[in-house]
């Protein structure tokens, strides 16, 4: 057998894995890293950029740096995947495996969304890539009030606790500018309120209340009219805005479509507790590039990375891979400029009340603003970038941990 592994995308989820699999692995087992470029983007920083909380130079920084000596990094376009032969094509080679990791993210398609691209820029806007946040950040710089609306297209979509943030952080920045009384915000999202969970929403909905920050929920985005300032959804509704920050339609990379390996919106159909394609063997997939039903969030890359390098370890010495993975993710959530709260769900449990990671000591409390919580938030940046993508094992198991959480 010859042993090589090829992970597809240096982000997150790839990046964390390929480290990890090195660290594990004797040397004669050759891994390849492809990415299409140098630039590995701390993505939850993007939320702050439009706010002036964050610059834009200190959110990317150089991939390789990230990864391990004996890691062989391809600056490439993957144009092709071939289950059935075990090889990648990229434009200018290719690669046989024998496992392979699938982390080629998702992204924004403004194009997709009928009439959004002849506002774009102009009065609407994004925060998902680096031009978009940065574009952003100068309309709310010269922002002076009216209405400002953040709709969510559609689902799935990146990060779901990224639109409330949105909106808090815009009531804390019409405050501190003096104009919120001439600012009206509304949050228009298809889910059912402003999260996936019923009770983080309720505790979510509650905290926009006493914003003065309104939702409406169940809108299904059929186009944006930038002409006359408003949002239309499919079942006829109207929302009129001044200014209309977007999440556009996402979805998974084109290379997933274009191999025939998608569920038809670019995503790989993925075992929820194992991580393997469903189709295809000795194939692991991670992070955004996944079906799974869990947040498109940096934390469920970094649980579902203790996964996949388990179950191929698992693999490569003869054993069924194992069931482990259980839908966990973590999120802080900002309130405003010194306060977030938290949130630690899964697939089955919601987010409850607590401390975290620590029972009874925390020191960051769930589904609470706190103080201590934003400093967890700002302080994460430094963990991801030194201790994280090297694949380094902080000692916290990938599943859900019940202690320190109160139920009922």
């Amino acid at each position: 057998m010859s042993k090589k592994i090829v992970v597809l995308g240096a982000g997150t989820g790839g990046t964390i894995i390929s480290n990890n699999l090195r660290r594990h692995l004797p040397h004669d087992w050759e891994i390849t890293v492809i990415d299409r470029d140098d630039h590995h983007i701390y993505q939850p920083g993007l939320l702050f950029v439009p706010f002036g909380l964050q610059k834009v130079s200190t959110l990317v920084r150089s991939r390789k740096k990230y990864i391990l000596p004996g890691i062989n990094f391809v600056i490439d376009e993957i144009t092709r995947i071939d289950p059935d032969k075990r090889v990648v094509t990229t434009s200018k080679h290719s690669f046989p495996y024998d496992f392979l990791v699938i982390s080629t993210g998702c992204r924004v398609v403004p194009e997709d969304n009928d009439g959004l691209m002849d506002a774009w820029g102009k009065n609407a806007f994004s925060f998902y890539t680096i031009a978009s946040a940065e574009l952003l950040r100068r309309k709310l710089k010269e922002f002076q009030g009216g209405k400002l609306v953040l709709n969510i297209a559609e689902v799935p979509f990146k990060c779901p606790v990224a639109p409330i943030e949105f909106v808090f952080l815009a009531d804390w920045m019409c405050r501190k500018k003096g104009i919120r009384n001439k600012t009206e915000i509304e949050l228009v999202t298809p889910l059912t309120g402003a999260f996936t969970k019923p009770k983080a929403s309720a505790v979510f909905g509650e905290a926009a209340k006493e914003k003065n920050i309104k939702i409406t929920p169940g809108f299904s985005l059929n186009e944006v009219n930038g002409k006359d300032g408003y949002i239309q959804s499919v079942q006829g509704d109207k929302v009129n805005f001044d200014t209309l920050v977007i999440i556009p339609s996402t979805q998974g990379d084109d290379v997933i479509s274009a191999s025939g390996l998608d569920d038809g919106i670019g995503f790989v159909p993925t075992h929820h507790n194992t991580l393997q394609a469903l189709k295809h063997e000795r194939v692991y997939v991670i992070g955004d590039a996944t079906n799974v039903p869990t947040s498109k969030a940096g934390s469920v890359a970094h649980y579902e990375a203790d996964v996949v390098v388990f179950n191929i370890m698992a693999e490569i010495h003869g054993i069924k891979p194992e069931e482990i993975y259980d839908g966990h993710s973590t999120c802080f959530i900002v309130y405003s400029k010194g306060t977030s709260s938290l949130i630690d769900f899964n697939y089955k449990i919601e987010p409850l009340p607590g401390q975290f990671p620590m029972p009874k000591f925390g020191p960051f409390s769930l589904l609470k603003e706190t103080k201590m919580n934003w400093y967890g938030k700002l302080g994460f940046e430094a963990l991801y970038w030194n201790v994280l993508l090297g694949g380094h094992n902080l000692g916290a198991p990938p599943t859900l941990v019940m202690a320190g959480k109160k139920v009922g």
